[in-house]
């Protein structure tokens, strides 16, 4: 079985994959500085709980967009799990061109949701991934990747917002039941918050169909907070909340 493993800003996820089936997942949090032991030992330690042994584990695959964390993690998965992890990035085979300025700076990440969702939903393709940012990346039907648009993250508007307001509460990120349902401050802020946010997706997605002339664009969103906005908008074809892990094993699958 293949390990995938994303490395985000905030969250380490990884999966257990056989194919595209999604075996089994866990996360740790990005932020804590860790030694090679204590990554590995934890990982070991996560897939002994899911009943998944080391040596079921034949390969490893990771994208990571945080870099100072590498060498320990790396070096945790090759004495821990005895692999040598395959790592996104310039000279790994995507099968998708990168027609930017300078392809080198675009996100692992990135790459691996534009891979997953062209190659499995077909083009051209959008794919959101709402993260510690939001990031709208753009496959024409070529198999191009033309670029894409990156915005503060739905999590970082809300935390701005109670920590540059004195007298606004943290709150729980939810749609409320409408825009005008908003009778206090904190479902003011909901309202607000997620709406605008709704707001913000259906007018990049009508601009960018309208400047690629393309009406026919496939929107695919992942991430934690996805559901919530797709549950409020027409524009969001799909929500897949493995999007990544799925474009990592098929990588694999092109590096083998």
């Amino acid at each position: 079985m293949l390990l995938a493993i994303d490395i985000g800003n905030t969250n380490i996820v990884m999966g257990v994959m056989k194919g595209l089936e999604l075996i089994s997942s866990f996360r740790l949090t990005t932020q804590t500085p860790r030694t090679s032991d204590e990554y590995g030992i934890m990982m070991v330690e996560m897939l002994r709980q899911k009943e998944i042994k080391i040596q079921d584990i034949t390969a490893v695959i990771i994208s990571s967009v945080v870099p100072d964390i590498m060498y320990s993690f790396n070096n945790g998965i090759k004495r821990y799990l005895r692999q040598k992890p395959l790592i996104v990035g310039p000279g790994l085979k995507t099968g998708l061109a990168v027609r930017t300025d300078n392809p080198r700076e675009v996100g692992a990440d990135r790459i691996v949701n534009c891979v997953a969702t062209y190659e499995l939903y077909g083009g051209p393709c959008m794919a959101i991934d709402f993260g510690t940012s939001t990031t709208y990346d753009i496959v024409n039907a070529k198999g191009e990747f033309i670029g894409g648009l990156i915005t503060p993250g739905i999590r970082i508007c809300a935390d701005a917002l109670w920590q540059r307001a004195a007298q606004l509460p943290h709150m729980e990120i939810k749609k409320t039941k409408g825009i005008l349902d908003c009778k206090n401050t904190t479902t003011s802020m909901q309202s607000g918050l997620v709406y605008g946010y709704i707001g913000q997706i259906e007018y990049i997605v009508k601009k960018v169909k309208e400047e690629m002339q393309c009406d026919d664009l496939k929107v695919i969103a992942t991430g934690g907070l996805a559901k919530i906005i797709q549950d409020g908008t027409s524009v969001i074809e799909k929500y897949d909340g493995i999007l990544t892990l799925k474009g990592l094993a098929l990588i694999y699958e092109k590096n083998r």
